[in-house]
C-alpha cells in the first residue's frame, strides 16, 4: 500500500497494490480522513467511559419511568419540584417496605435451603435410583462435590463484595443524576435544542416524547412479569405446602427478567423443591410452571411489550435473539427498548424503506409537519432556547393527543 499527499493537501491517494503490477488507487479528501479519525477518538472514547455510559442509561430510564408520575401530579397543581419530591419519596418508601418484609425471610429460607441442601441431593439421588433409566444420574448426584472456593459463601462473599460495593455505588450515582435530570429539565433541554438547528425542534421534541413512552412501558412491562410470576409461584408453593416459598418466589421474579434462560431458572429451583416433598407435588408444580411460562411467552409478554412498545410479536422474538447474540445479557435486556427507539426514529425521520411504497397518509404527514415547522417559528421567534424547547414540546404534545385514538 502506498499513500501519497495531493499537491495543494487536499487528499491522500492511497494505493494498494495487486499481484501482477496493477494498482488500485482510491482518493480520500482530508476532510474525510479526520471524520474517519474523530469517528474512532470517539469510539475508544465511549469504550473508556462504558460504565459513565451506563449510568447515564440507567438514569434515563429512572426518569422516562417516573416523569409519567410527575406530569401528572403537575397537571393536579402541584409544583413539579414538589411532585418530583413525593414521587421519589414514594419509591424510595415502597423500596424499604418491600426489602423489610421480604428480605429477613428470603434470607431465612436461603439458610434453611442450603442446610437441607445435603439432604434433599440425597432423597432426590434415592427417588432416581428406583429407575433404571435415571440410575446412572442418581450415582452422579450422590457424587456431586463442590469446590471449596463455591462452598465456602465466607469467601465468596468477600471476594465479591468490592464488586457488589461498585454496583452499588454505581446505581446511587445514577439515581442522583436522574433526580439532577429531573429538577433542571428545562435547562438540560434548554442546552439540548440550542444545539439542534430549530427547523429540526418539533421533530427532536416528537422523538423525546416517544423515547420517554418507550422507556416508560419497557420498565413498567419488566415490573409487571416479575410482580406476576413471582405471586404466581408464592401461591402456587404455598397450595402445595412447601416451604421456603417467599424465597423461592422472588428468585423467580429475578430470574424472570432473563430473556430465554430465566422461564429455565424460574422453573427449576421449585420443581426441585417439591422433589424433596414426592415426585407428584413435583409433577404439579413442574406443570403449573410451565403452563405459566407458556402463557406469559404467549399472552403476557406480546401484550405487554408489543402494545406497550408498538412491537409486533416477531419482532419482539427476534429483538431478543439479535441483542441476547450481540451482547449477552446486556443486550437481550435492552433489545426490546432499542428496537422500539429505532423503529420509532424511522418513522418520526421520515426515513423511506427500500422495500416500502409512498402512502397517500405519508404526503398528509409531511404536510402537517410542515405546517407545524411554519407555526413553531412564528412561536418561537426571539424567544430563547429554553422557551422555545417548551414551545415544541408543548406543540407535539398537542398533536399526539390529537393523533391518539
Amino acid at each position: 500500500m502506498v499513500a501519497e499527499q495531493g499537491e495543494r493537501g487536499t487528499e491522500t491517494a492511497i494505493a494498494f497494490g495487486l499481484s501482477g503490477g496493477a494498482l488500485i488507487r482510491y482518493d480520500v479528501t482530508n476532510g474525510t480522513l479526520i471524520r474517519i479519525l474523530l469517528l474512532v477518538g470517539c469510539l475508544w472514547l465511549a469504550i473508556r467511559l462504558w460504565p459513565v455510559i451506563l449510568v447515564l442509561a440507567v438514569a434515563l430510564l429512572i426518569v422516562g419511568t417516573l416523569s409519567p408520575a410527575v406530569l401528572w401530579l403537575e397537571n393536579h397543581r402541584v409544583k413539579r419540584a414538589l411532585g418530583i419530591a413525593l414521587v421519589f419519596a414514594a419509591v424510595l418508601l415502597t423500596l424499604v417496605l418491600i426489602l423489610t418484609l421480604t428480605v429477613p425471610s428470603v434470607i431465612g429460607q436461603a439458610a434453611t435451603l442450603f442446610e437441607r441442601e445435603p439432604g434433599l441431593r440425597a432423597g432426590l439421588a434415592d427417588r432416581l435410583a428406583r429407575h433404571h433409566l435415571s440410575a446412572a444420574f442418581a450415582d452422579w448426584l450422590r457424587n456431586l462435590k463442590y469446590s471449596a472456593h463455591g462452598y465456602n459463601l465466607g469467601a465468596t462473599a468477600f471476594s465479591y463484595s468490592l464488586r457488589l460495593f461498585e454496583i452499588a455505588a454505581y446505581g446511587m450515582s445514577a439515581i442522583f443524576l436522574a433526580l439532577y435530570m429531573m429538577i433542571d429539565r428545562d435547562r438540560l433541554r434548554g442546552g439540548l435544542f440550542a444545539l439542534v438547528p430549530r427547523t429540526r425542534h418539533i421533530r427532536l421534541s416528537r422523538i423525546m416524547l416517544n423515547a420517554e413512552t418507550i422507556v416508560g412501558a419497557y420498565i413498567r412491562g419488566q415490573l409487571i412479569t416479575c410482580f406476576l410470576i413471582g405471586a404466581f409461584t408464592y401461591i402456587l408453593l404455598k397450595a402445595c405446602g412447601i416451604e421456603n416459598a417467599m424465597a423461592l418466589a422472588l428468585f423467580a421474579a429475578m430470574a424472570d427478567v432473563l430473556p430465554y434462560i430465566g422461564a429455565i431458572l424460574s422453573v427449576v429451583p421449585p420443581v426441585l423443591a417439591a422433589l424433596g416433598y414426592s415426585p407428584a407435588t413435583a409433577l404439579v408444580v413442574l406443570i403449573s410452571m410451565l403452563c405459566y411460562e407458556e402463557f406469559e411467552s404467549r399472552v403476557l409478554v406480546p401484550r405487554i411489550y408489543g402494545s406497550s412498545l408498538r412491537l409486533p410479536p416477531s419482532v419482539v422474538f427476534f429483538s431478543l435473539m439479535a441483542g441476547g447474540t450481540l451482547m449477552g445479557l446486556l443486550g437481550a435486556l435492552l433489545a426490546l427498548p432499542a428496537a422500539a427507539t429505532v423503529m420509532m426514529l424511522i418513522e418520526e425521520l421520515r426515513v423511506d424503506l427500500p422495500g416500502e411504497q409512498g402512502h397517500p397518509s405519508d404526503l398528509l404527514m409531511m404536510a402537517e409537519d410542515s405546517r407545524e415547522e411554519a407555526e413553531y417559528a412564528r412561536r418561537s421567534d426571539g424567544v430563547p432556547a429554553e422557551g422555545a424547547a417548551a414551545i415544541a414540546v408543548e406543540m407535539a404534545s398537542d398533536r399526539r393527543t390529537k393523533d391518539t385514538p
